[in-house]
C-alpha cells in the first residue's frame, strides 16, 4: 500500500479516536457545564464524526484492493481480452 495512503488512513483513525474521547467525555461531564440535552447533542454530534472516521478507511481500503485488482488483471491481459 502506498505511504500516504496509509497515513491517510492512520490519519483517519487517530481523529475517530479523538472524536470517541471527546464524545465520551461531553456525555460525562458536558451535563453539569451545559445542560444534559445540550450535551447529549454535542456528544452524538463528536459519536457521528467518530462513526465517519472509522468508516473512510474501510472504503478507501476497498477502493485500493479493487483498483489493484484491476491493475493485475490489466497486467495479465494487456489487449482486454479474455
Amino acid at each position: 500500500m502506498d505511504e500516504r495512503l496509509r497515513k491517510r488512513i492512520l490519519a483517519f483513525y487517530f481523529a475517530g479516536v479523538v472524536n470517541v474521547v471527546l464524545g465520551v467525555y461531553v456525555l460525562l461531564a458536558g451535563a453539569a457545564q451545559m445542560g444534559s440535552g445540550t450535551a447529549l447533542l454535542v456528544a452524538l454530534f463528536f459519536l457521528g464524526f467518530a462513526a465517519v472516521d472509522f468508516y473512510f478507511p474501510q472504503i478507501i481500503k476497498k477502493k485500493w484492493r479493487e483498483q489493484q485488482a484491476q491493475l493485475g488483471g490489466q497486467a495479465r491481459n494487456p489487449d482486454g481480452t479474455s
